[in-house]
């Protein structure tokens, strides 16, 4: 039986299990999913950051988080660090003779992401040609100086984000994409945050393709996703995840992006991600850090930090 209510002027559909925690029957958490490169940190302070930055931006409009929301931080950097020095996926940066079967797929996946990029960002056929130079090796997903020219040329062009900061990118998502061990390591550090209570869940970049695949195999009780700054919409990070669908347990889906965030320039809409119900995609957010990209460029937005405060309140 599902009932509706209204979230900062969407009409949104939330079975009445949901609608019990807000009068007391549940607590209702809120899990924040990092993404990548978060290897070294301590996982208190990047909570508190998280939560710091959104806490902040909602008292500039008067509001505060519920006292008995339970946070959660599933932190899993680390591990994934380990399985990055473990795969020695060279970047093709450091390629210098093309490698084995396995060095091939992941240039190729690298190169599909940076193509599309490139296309998505306005860099031009020019642009790229301009840094392969005068080579005469034939241009094509194997070749890892043209896959190189084609990252270099995002990194002059469009801006916000450098070279080493996309094949990094490539590399951990396309570990996470292929490998069934590193997904299910990862998966099952972050499924421990969640207990069955209704649970607003934020993703942020590589953490929203995680959010996704776990919450498309499990149907739990999430009154609110919240994907921001995500790689979701690119052709080659969706392939490995089909066939793609509408988390059943999930009520609504809110994606924020910048149009600046080269990662997330796609929004999740029927072009690059056609699911019913549709995803509401939000692209008002100005991400005030260096590459676009951060993740407090997202959380200080008022919208985002309004979305999130009202599935918990």
């Amino acid at each position: 039986m599902i009932g509706r209510r209204r979230l900062l002027g969407t009409a949104v559909a939330i079975p009445f299990f949901a609608l019990g925690a807000a009068q007391g029957a549940e607590r209702i958490r809120l899990v924040f999913i990092h993404g990548r490169s978060q290897q070294g940190l301590d996982p208190v302070q990047l909570k508190r950051t998280w939560l710091d930055t959104l806490v902040g931006q909602l008292a500039i409009d008067h509001l505060k988080l519920p006292g008995d929301v339970d946070v959660e931080f599933p932190y899993y950097g680390d591990e994934l660090e380990k399985f990055v020095t473990q795969s020695k996926l060279p970047l093709a940066s450091d390629i210098h003779a093309r490698g084995d079967s396995g060095q091939d797929e992941f240039l190729v996946f690298q190169a599909q992401i940076a193509n599309e990029l490139a296309e998505n960002s306005g860099v031009t056929d020019a642009d790229i040609d301009a840094e392969y130079g005068s080579n005469p090796r034939q241009r094509g997903p194997l070749n890892w100086e043209w896959v190189q020219a084609i990252i270099r040329a995002i990194d002059k062009h469009a801006g916000g984000v450098s070279a080493s900061a996309i094949e990094n990118f490539t590399r951990d998502v396309y570990l996470y994409l292929s490998s069934m061990r590193v997904r299910d390591t990862i998966d099952g550090i972050v499924e421990k945050s969640f207990n069955g209570h209704p649970t607003v869940v934020v993703g942020h970049s590589l953490g929203s393709v995680v959010a996704y695949n776990i919450l498309r195999k499990r149907q739990l009780n999430v009154p609110l996703l919240v994907t921001i700054g995500s790689p979701l919409g690119i052709r080659a990070v969706r392939t490995p995840l089909t066939p793609i669908g509408f988390p059943e347990g999930v009520s609504h889906w809110f994606n924020a992006y910048d149009p600046r965030d080269v990662v997330a320039l796609n929004p999740l809409d029927a072009a690059n991600f056609a699911v019913q119900p549709p995803v509401e995609n939000y692209s008002g957010v100005k991400n005030s850090t260096d590459n676009r990209h951060g993740i407090t460029g997202y959380l200080n937005d008022p919208e985002v930090a309004k979305r999130i405060y009202s599935a918990l309140a």
